[in-house]
């Protein structure tokens, strides 16, 4: 039988190691890169990656803690729909919102040129969506769920009751909110902005539609625009940097909170609006549904539409289709089956170290795509030159890369970065499975390999179930990973939306951006399924 005990260890190397690899750039700085980057670039990646995190944290902490306060406390026209339908943006890759709202709202897009011939005028007042504020709206949009999620949780387990121990004190219903609520809701908040920022700081897709400078495109540019893959590296060690110091800096605001959590209670005593409040706030929750989701899909569904005919070739985006799944199911079986492995081992051996090992192996979902491609192919192409010239010296043959340019590469990068998508709906299910179950079934003679497959792997099926289409969905989605480090001629549908993007085609990019969309529909179904949302 395996060593249940070094699994977690070894998946915690595993997420280490690129981090130690792309750390390793920094211990051997190149001058010149540095210099080229100082006098050219730097100074302005920091600038707009600063400016785009505070922005989204803003907007999506302002949308998501008052939705969420709205569908929680008070009662109003469509509140039952907008509490689940609040989620549905999820689905949604924030790079195709972005493209679907520069194909609107572009100068030549159709809202523009609609205004333009109405007005008679240049509309010289009408902002520049491409600009720093146009990236902001569109990843507050497609992030705001984040925050919404964790912060009506919060919310619905304080009720109106806050509310009424706030007025017994003396403050009215808007002083309370803000004296007492949000306060007691910190905790939760302060995790859905977390995850916010991380998954700006990530984001490869948007800022690349909207040309905008930040550390992953650099990254990108530098790798194969520049042909510098130690200019790469150099670049994503700042990223890491950055990124570390958030998770620092979050832990540290935590650390500092001490909350008694209240448990929800089975029925929400909720304040009913009426008059004018009613109706601004389900035209607010509308205007928000709108613009995260339904405008974005009835716009993608009409280009699909149009450009069906003369663009759709079977062979070719079945090719897409098939690239994409078969990628999303072997990342969602390799990526479950080490989760298993590393809760099981954890079951076994709960001591500190190993704790800390499943904890560190499930940071990866912190590390932006763009740095874990660096990461990974790094020392695979140092393993795929060590290789050939073995083989050359023992055997005199050519092999040429044999790692490079396989779905080795790609997999190993989404089994790090993903591991922490699996890790708590497994280890949540794990948690069902008392020793007293493993009792009962050693005093019937179930031991070893028959326990976990006749006794906890039927328990587990439900947690392992949602776990895989976690990391199914979002693979599906996955761009910087995928884009960086896919074999030649391996393209899926997230390339074919970034190859169509980038080059203004619209059109062309809606029919597999409607394909992702249902995909990603599936997870938020499933936990629609098993909530009270």
């Amino acid at each position: 039988m395996i060593s249940w005990r070094w699994i977690p260890f070894v998946a915690a190397a595993l997420v280490l190691a690129p981090v130690g690899v792309i750390f390793s750039s920094v211990l051997a700085p190149a001058s010149e890169i540095w210099q080229h980057l100082v006098e050219t670039t730097l100074i302005s990646l920091l600038l707009n990656t600063f400016w785009l995190v505070l922005g989204v944290i803003v907007g999506t902490a302002l949308l998501g803690i008052s939705l969420a306060w709205f569908t929680a406390v008070y009662e109003f026209p469509g509140r039952r729909f907008f509490s689940w339908a609040l989620l549905l943006p999820m689905a949604i890759p924030a790079y195709v919102t972005a493209f679907v709202v520069l194909g609107l709202f572009d100068f030549t897009g159709p809202i523009q040129t609609t205004l333009r011939a109405w007005l008679d005028s240049d509309l010289s007042w009408f902002p520049d969506i491409r600009g720093r504020m146009g990236v902001i709206i569109v990843m507050t949009l497609a992030f705001y769920p984040y925050v919404y999620l964790l912060a009506r949780n919060a919310f619905l387990s304080q009720g109106k009751r806050s509310l009424e121990v706030a007025q017994s004190l003396g403050f009215s219903r808007k002083q309370g909110f803000f004296k007492v609520v949000l306060p007691m809701a910190r905790p939760w908040i302060a995790g859905g902005i977390m995850l916010v920022s991380m998954e700006t700081l990530a984001d490869f897709g948007t800022v690349a539609v909207f040309n905008y400078n930040t550390f992953t495109t650099a990254i990108y540019k530098a790798w194969f625009s520049m042909f510098s893959l130690h200019a790469a590296s150099q670049l994503a060690s700042l990223l890491i940097i950055i990124v570390f110091i958030v998770i620092v800096l979050e832990q540290q605001f935590r650390s500092r909170m001490r909350y008694a959590e209240a448990k929800r209670s089975a029925r929400v005593q909720r304040i009913q609006l009426a008059g004018w409040h009613n109706w601004v706030v389900t035209g607010f929750v509308i205007s928000v549904l709108f613009f995260a989701f339904f405008l974005p899909v009835a716009q993608l569904c009409y280009w699909a539409l149009q450009s069906f005919v003369q663009d759709y070739d079977v062979g070719r985006y079945l090719e897409f289709l098939w690239h994409s799944l078969t990628l999303s199911g072997l990342a969602a079986l390799l990526i479950c089956l080490v989760v298993i492995a590393m809760v099981y081992a954890l079951r076994r051996y709960p001591d500190s170290a190993t704790r800390y090992a499943v904890r560190t192996a499930t940071i990866g979902y912190a590390l932006p795509g763009t740095v874990l491609a660096i990461g990974v192919y790094v020392p695979l192409v140092w393993l795929d030159g060590q290789l050939s010239e073995l083989a050359l010296h023992w055997f005199q043959i050519e092999t040429g890369p044999l790692i490079q340019g396989t779905l080795a590469i790609m997999l190993i990068a989404y089994l790090i970065r993903f591991m922490a998508v699996s890790h708590y709906p497994i280890d949540s299910a794990m948690q069902r499975v008392t020793h007293s179950v493993d009792e009962a079934a050693m005093s019937l003679g179930v031991h070893g390999w028959a326990m976990i497959r006749t006794v906890h792997i039927p328990i587990l099926k439900p947690g392992i179930f949602t776990a895989a289409t976690l990391v199914f969905v979002d693979v599906m989605k996955e761009m910087p990973i995928t884009l960086m480090t896919r074999p030649f001629g391996w393209d899926t549908l997230a390339v074919r939306i970034y190859e169509m993007t980038s080059e203004g085609q619209w059109e062309q990019a809606a029919l597999p951006a409607v394909t992702l969309i249902l995909a990603g529909l599936i997870p938020i179904y499933l936990f629609m399924r098993q909530t009270e949302i």
